[in-house]
């Protein structure tokens, strides 16, 4: 067994488990956050996607004992129970998702680029998409989402065509 401490969504966090335990699987059956999704388990679908010092990661990928140490921002640190977050309100507004299975790990992609680009271009958008998948919805109404939730984190306020 191993013990990591880990800074999710703000809280310092500890557990002990096995070494070959990925941290998808400490966040989902050790700290009960089940936003992360286990879509294909070997990184392609981005079901699983979190935030890792900023930059997003396929949590079924990374050790739990990599993440030692580190902070990691799941979807349910994204809001509280008073706000929710711009990409969230965005999506919602936009109908961008159907069924959701992708929804965490899209968003939090999405919120990687803004908060390193906030004024993306189209390209930009889909390139941090892209291992992103969605069988349900498909990008167009994501891409728009991102676009508003971009302008609306810059103060910007606009009308959301439907």
């Amino acid at each position: 067994m191993v013990t990591v401490t880990i800074n999710v969504n703000g809280e310092n966090r500890t557990a002990s488990v096995s070494p070959e335990t990925t941290l998808l699987r400490l966040l989902r059956e050790n700290f009960l956050l089940t936003g992360s999704k286990l879509g294909c388990d070997v990184g392609d679908c981005g079901a699983c996607t979190v935030i890792v010092d900023g930059k997003p990661i396929n949590s079924c990928l990374m050790l739990a004992a990599q993440a030692d140490g580190r902070e990691v921002l799941t979807i349910e640190g994204l809001a509280s129970m008073n706000r929710v977050h711009p990409l969230q309100k965005a999506f919602e507004d936009c109908a961008s998702l159907q069924c959701g299975f992708c929804g965490p790990g899209v968003i939090l992609s999405a919120k990687a680029l803004l908060d390193e680009v906030p004024d993306p271009s189209v390209a930009q958008i889909r390139d941090a998409l892209g291992g992103n998948l969605c069988r349900c919805t498909g990008y167009v109404k994501m891409i728009e989402a991102i676009q508003i939730a971009a302008r609306d984190m810059r103060g910007e306020t606009q009308e959301v065509n439907r």
